[in-house]
């Protein structure tokens, strides 16, 4: 079995050897035993059931919570030759009952269900007569009636082990702390599964966050502009006003944005998610009702305009950045009025008030981990159970160390008043005996007369709110969730309680600046190569439309990068490329090869503009301007300019055919660039000099006049 699984694994999925857990995970199913998989978004999760559900005879049943990622990886693995299918409400009675005797037949190797519709009699019925290979039950995080995304028919499928207790099942999921983990054994009665937890590190995202000092969107936009123009990305919202707000301003300043809520129709939805999976350059704004299942590998960013309400649900929203594993960043502003906001949205709740305890003290603890000085990363793991020896470097806090202050004796008499009123209450309580209150409830413990009794004046309410939410972040306090949220002291508090540990705290100002050092969005292509990887992804685009699928079912941007540094010429060497399995290599291979070739003959001949210039100089010289050139040949702005600043420094065109400057600023420009003296000439320095009036593409062909005689 081990040899056939790695015979797929090559052979359709294009890939030559299995990572982290897999091979185990997927051996385990192989053989008919249960697993439960936690694996972080991007490690592989899907394979782990595909790939046994191919191996072993019968059907593969794939429990799927949301419509979006049943049609995605059904188009996905079709494209790879694989026999799959969905039920779910947009099909019509004749291809629902079609598919249906394709399962009583055997004849798919995976169908996609609801769990609505699973549970239903009729369909349970319908299982018991069809050959059946395997149940995997997709984001099982679902099942936790205390996490962040819980859904009711999750519960029910303890079902399947009763009515068919020699099918093996895997659930898996991205999201789940160790209190979830147990209720998913619990709930799908998983008990003799086999735990394989992969860990929850992301290396490829640099998380980034800041206090909102009432700028969000000019600082949003600049982090667009400066660091992903051109790319996918989500920016989420806590409210569907701020979604229609945001989605409105970004879309005035130029990008791509769409809104997503809620409240829109389902053809509104369905539209622009649709144009999030299959175009380029679209930012999706959205309320947290966009995400699951969202299969798109590319986005190359996630933004949150306010406060999570969980270290889980900023985990797994932030996780769907960079799930092809390239440079990705997570960027958050958030303000006071987001946790205002959210604690009024957990107050008016309809949930029971042991719910509701267990949501503030989540919020509790997302607040905590946005005041860390440490890591962020090895801050996010710990959460999770999972450990990361040295500091990351590709998070704010490495890499823009955050100011802070011995806070050693502050903490100290925060701890003694958590000790001294026997661990037996909350932040609010222990601020008001720091703080010496005179209030009734105080008297009636006696602690207006204990030694802790008004020893914190030195610092405000909101300053010690800080302290206790630090200390809740370095795990120096817990937090009893299933009590009342009282406070209590941890074994890692004792060397500060006893002086034998300095600890030192983030300082609160009233201008705290976003870091501005996060990684750069994936930008590795050299710039002879950058004409070749436009080139691969307009292919990948007409090719997409041709089968209406999104562009990243033909090849994720990893294999186009792949694709640029390799540049294959043979079908021999366009096969050792990752993802590119029997079926792809004989779908697509020419087309990709061709292009390659081009670009090779090209390179080879470079006195003159290749054909893609020569087709944007024809378009120029016929009137047009840049940005009509880029729509019309569906290219970025970006793409443009470099050509016509190619063109410029061949001397086929003159600057003043392409760009609207009066010679006069033309000359400041020109000045600039050469009173900077640097060697490469770069262009934030000058764009940043003139403080944003000349557009990039403009700075960029003005640089291409300078070696020009004027």
């Amino acid at each position: 079995m081990e040899n056939k699984a790695l015979h797929i694994l090559n052979s359709t999925f294009g890939y030559s050897e299995f990572r982290q857990h897999q091979q185990s995970i997927i051996e385990q199913v192989i053989n008919g035993n249960d697993a439960v998989v936690l694996m972080p978004t991007g490690g592989g999760k899907s394979l782990c059931y595909q790939i046994p559900a191919m191996a072993r005879k019968g059907v593969g049943i794939i429990i799927s919570p949301l419509i979006a990622l049943m049609q995605d990886q059904v188009a996905a693995l079709q494209q790879l030759g694989v026999s799959a299918a969905f039920l779910n409400s947009t099909l019509d009675e004749v291809t629902s009952s079609e598919i249906e005797q394709q399962l009583l037949r055997g004849e798919l190797d995976m169908l996609y269900v609801a769990p609505e519709r699973l549970m239903t009699g009729r369909f349970l019925n319908l299982l018991e007569n069809a050959p059946i290979a395997l149940f995997a039950i997709d984001e099982a995080h679902c099942v936790s009636q205390w996490g962040h995304d819980f859904r009711p028919e999750y519960i029910q499928l303890s079902v399947l082990h009763e009515r068919f207790p020699h099918i093996p099942r895997i659930a898996l999921t991205a999201t789940a702390d160790e209190p979830t983990r147990k209720e998913i054994i619990q709930r799908l009665a998983l008990e003799n599964a086999e735990m394989f937890v992969s860990g929850f590190d992301r290396p490829n995202i640099c998380y980034r966050i800041a206090q909102n000092q009432g700028n969000a969107k000019d600082q949003l936009l600049r982090f667009i502009l400066n660091e992903h123009e051109s790319d996918a990305g989500i920016v989420y919202c806590l409210s569907r006003k701020k979604v229609e707000q945001t989605a409105a301003w970004l879309s005035a300043k130029g990008l791509n944005a769409l809104p997503y809520h809620a409240g829109l129709s389902a053809q509104v939805r369905q539209q622009h998610q649709h144009r999030f999976l299959t175009e380029d350059s679209i930012i999706i704004v959205a309320t947290i009702a966009f995400g699951m299942g969202i299969d798109k590998p590319d986005v190359r960013f996630v933004a949150h305009l306010n406060l999570p309400k969980s270290i889980e649900a900023y985990y797994q929203e932030t996780g769907r950045a960079g799930r092809d594993g390239l440079p990705s960043d997570a960027w958050m502003m958030y303000g006071l009025q987001d946790v205002i906001m959210l604690k009024q949205m957990m107050g008016n709740s309809e949930a029971d008030e042991a719910h509701k305890r267990v949501e503030h003290h989540k919020l509790e603890s997302m607040l905590g981990f946005t005041e860390i000085t440490t890591c962020r990363r090895q801050a996010l793991l710990k959460y999770f159970d999972d450990h990361l020896e040295e500091p990351c470097g590709n998070c704010d806090t490495c890499l823009t160390p955050v100011e802070t202050w011995d806070a050693t004796i502050v903490a100290q008499k925060a701890l003694s008043c958590v000790y001294k009123t026997n661990q037996r209450f909350g932040v609010t309580y222990l601020i008001d005996v720091l703080l010496g209150k005179d209030m009734a409830r105080i008297k009636q413990f006696g602690h207006d007369q204990i030694s802790v009794y008004g020893i914190g004046k030195e610092q405000d309410k909101k300053q010690w709110s800080s302290i206790f939410r630090q200390l809740i972040a370095r795990n120096l306090l817990s937090v009893d969730i299933e009590g009342h949220g009282n406070l209590r002291l941890t074994e890692q508090c004792r060397p500060v309680l006893r002086g034998e540990e300095t600890l030192h705290l983030r300082k609160e100002t009233k201008q705290a600046k976003s870091s501005q050092r996060g990684r750069k969005s994936f930008n590795n292509v050299k710039d002879a190569d950058k004409a070749l990887w436009e080139a691969l992804r307009t292919c990948r685009k007409a090719l997409a439309e041709e089968s209406d699928v999104p562009p990243y079912v033909i090849f994720h941007d990893a294999t186009l990068m792949e694709m640029v540094e390799r540049q294959p010429q043979t079908h021999d060497q366009f096969s050792k490329m990752s993802g590119v399995g029997e079926k792809k290599l004989e779908a697509y291979a020419d087309q990709f090869l061709d292009i390659i070739k081009h670009h090779i003959d090209t390179a080879a001949n470079p006195t003159s503009s290749s054909d893609t210039v020569e087709e944007t100089l024809q378009l120029l010289r016929a009137g047009m301007k840049a940005d009509e050139i880029a729509a019309h040949r569906n290219l970025t702005a970006t793409t443009i300019y470099g050509h016509l600043a190619k063109a410029i420094e061949l001397s086929e065109v003159e600057l003043q055919q392409v760009v609207d400057l009066s010679k006069n600023e033309i000359k400041v420009i020109q000045n600039a660039f050469l009173n900077f003296g640097d060697e490469d000439k770069k262009l934030k320095p000058i764009y940043d000099a003139f403080e944003g009036a000349f557009d990039y593409g403009l700075l960029q062909c003005v640089r291409a006049s300078i070696d020009i005689p004027m």
